[in-house]
């Protein structure tokens, strides 16, 4: 190592480097996500170095990652650029998470990563969940126009996504090979974070959906071929994340305007979150609705779907209504008191 490295500015260049493109993709196996989140953060700060403080990029060292510079850009993203409490902690995590590397590989970064240690993040509140009740989520299903073959792509999108609770990459990443419906009990292959698999058993309706889907849509049997996809050209490409996002809102606004009340803001992770909570109010263990979502911890799975839905908040509180009560004084039957006053 070079001496003085906390001044070097190769030494930073090449341990970003090294931690984005080695440590966390070859060592770590995190997702191409994951990486593409902090790659962000780090350039954001960068970015600001060289706007906010006048630190020309190629001069940027570890010494301009001290406590009392980070504390500026909390407080810059915060007030002047108006970012959530949430983004300003991501970009945050980046940070530590490159100066932790740097320190582990290079003892003379330890001080600025330590003084970074102390840093807290933003406070940010819980939110209540966002989902779909019954009634929406039913309207959203039958919203695409099914005399269209495009309008019969997009319902059997919305069906799987909901019926397996993939995450929208997840769902623009299936490929044939990851259909198994000719198996004892059908299912779908899902590659999801931290490039785990996991496997969704299909429901018998969804299954029935996608051989109609299968024999309209694909001819071949390629495994590799995308399962949804669109066509430019006569050549066939995976849509993309936003062409979802775009679909949910246009079918979210049509049923509101057939006086269907609908969220505000909807979005495709609504779906899944509308599946786990389906599940949790039917009884399903939270063990199986991790498996299901793919969650590492079952903690996450917790903190989302475990507490008391509208719903069953209501019940239980009509349980103990006063008016199912009865008025009679039953303290004063000689029955009564006859049981309380026993040994």
């Amino acid at each position: 190592m070079k001496k003085n490295s906390i001044h070097d500015r190769i030494v930073f260049w090449d341990t970003a480097k090294e931690f984005l493109y080695h440590q966390l993709l070859d060592i770590r196996k995190v997702s191409n996500n994951t990486i593409s989140s902090y790659r962000v953060g780090l350039n954001q700060f960068i970015d600001y170095l060289e706007s906010e403080k006048n630190i020309r990029r190629r001069d940027i060292s570890f010494s301009d990652f001290s406590r009392e510079t980070l504390k500026c850009y909390q407080d810059w993203m915060l007030n002047e650029r108006k970012l959530s409490g949430k983004t300003c902690n991501l970009r945050l995590t980046a940070i530590r998470s490159l100066l932790e590397y740097a320190s582990s590989e290079n003892l003379e970064l330890m001080s600025i990563y330590l003084g970074t240690c102390s840093l807290k993040g933003t406070k940010v509140d819980a939110k209540p969940i966002e989902f779909f009740e019954s009634k929406q989520m039913k309207a959203l299903l039958l919203a695409p126009n099914t005399k269209s073959k495009i309008g019969r792509r997009n319902q059997m999108m919305l069906i799987l996504m909901y019926d397996t609770a993939a995450r929208v990459s997840e769902l623009i990443d299936l490929t044939l090979g990851n259909l198994h419906l000719n198996s004892d009990i059908p299912y779908i292959t899902i590659y999801g974070k931290g490039r785990k698999y996991r496997n969704i058993p299909l429901m018998e309706k969804t299954c029935s959906h996608l051989n109609r889907y299968l024999k309209e849509f694909h001819e071949g049997t390629e495994k590799e071929q995308p399962l949804f996809y669109t066509v430019t050209h006569d050549v066939k490409h995976q849509l993309s994340v936003d062409t979802l996002q775009l679909l949910i809102k246009q079918y979210t606004k049509e049923c509101a305007s057939k006086g269907e009340e609908m969220p505000a803001k909807p979005h495709c992770h609504m779906l899944r979150k509308t599946r786990a909570m389906d599940l949790y109010r039917s009884g399903v263990p939270l063990t199986h609705i991790q498996q299901l979502l793919g969650h590492e911890d079952l903690s996450t799975t917790s903190g989302f779907y475990a507490f008391a839905t509208l719903d069953t908040l209501a019940k239980s509180i009509a349980k103990v209504n006063p008016e199912n009560l009865s008025m009679e004084k039953k303290w004063a039957d000689k029955e009564t008191l006859s049981k309380i006053y026993r040994l």
